[in-house]
C-alpha cells in the first residue's frame, strides 16, 4: 500500500522539465501515490527558469518546483519527493531503514547525479562528443554505476524489501545513463533493477 497520510492540496502545481530526471522523479512519486498535481512544463533550455516570474517563486532558478494552492513553495527534487511521500510505504517506518533511504538520497545528489546526469546533458542535449567530456565526470559516473550494480547483485531494492524513494531517485538518471555515454551492459544487476523499478512505476 503506497498511499500517504499527506495528500497535498487539490491545486498543487509542479513546474518541471520532462527532459530532467530530477523533475520526472517528482512526477513518478506523485503518480504512484495517486496525488493529483498540475504539471507545468518549464524548459531549462529556453530560459523559462530565469524569468522574473519564475525567479520570484524560486530565486535559485531551478526545477522542479512544487507550489501549494496557498502559495507555499518547495524546491529540490528529493525534498519534494519526501514531502509528497510522507506517511506512505515509499518511506520506511523502521528508523534504520529510513536513514539508509536518506543515505541513498544524499549520495544520489552528491555522487551520482553530478556525473551521470551531467554527462547525459552534455552529450544528449548540448551535442558534445564523448571525447569532450571531462575525464573526472566519466570516471565518477562509472564509479557510481558500479557501486549501484554491486549493491543490487544481492538485493532487489536499494532499501528493505520493496520500492522506496531511494529507488525512484536513483532510477531517474540510471535508466538513461547510456545517453551520457555509459554502457549499461557493463552493469547487469543495475539493468535488472532498472527494469524492476520501471515496472513498479509503470514507466
Amino acid at each position: 500500500m503506497h498511499a500517504p497520510k499527506h495528500q497535498g492540496g487539490a491545486n498543487m502545481q509542479v513546474y518541471g522539465d520532462s527532459i530532467s530526471g530530477n523533475c520526472l522523479k517528482v512526477k513518478w512519486t506523485a503518480a504512484i501515490l495517486g496525488i493529483s498535481v498540475d504539471w507545468i512544463e518549464t524548459s531549462v533550455l529556453d530560459g523559462s527558469t530565469r524569468t522574473a516570474g519564475f525567479l520570484a517563486m524560486n530565486p535559485a532558478g531551478q526545477v522542479p518546483l512544487l507550489v501549494h494552492d496557498d502559495g507555499r513553495s518547495l524546491a529540490q527534487s528529493n525534498a519534494i519527493m519526501l514531502h509528497l511521500a510522507e506517511g506512505s510505504s515509499l518511506v520506511p517506518t523502521d528508523p534504520y531503514l529510513r536513514a539508509k533511504m536518506y543515505e541513498w538520497l544524499f549520495w544520489e545528489q552528491y555522487s551520482h547525479e553530478p556525473y551521470v546526469a551531467v554527462a547525459r546533458f552534455q552529450l544528449h542535449y548540448l551535442g558534445k562528443a564523448k571525447s569532450e567530456l571531462e575525464s573526472r565526470i566519466v570516471e565518477r559516473g562509472k564509479a557510481a554505476l558500479a557501486l549501484l550494480d554491486h549493491q543490487l547483485r544481492s538485493a532487489d531494492w536499494l532499501v528493505g524489501d520493496g520500492l522506496t524513494l531511494a529507488d525512484i531517485a536513483l532510477v531517474a538518471y540510471s535508466r538513461v545513463a547510456h545517453e551520457g555515454g555509459f554502457d549499461l551492459a557493463d552493469y547487469p544487476a543495475l539493468q535488472r533493477w532498472i527494469a524492476r523499478v520501471e515496472a513498479a512505476l509503470s514507466i
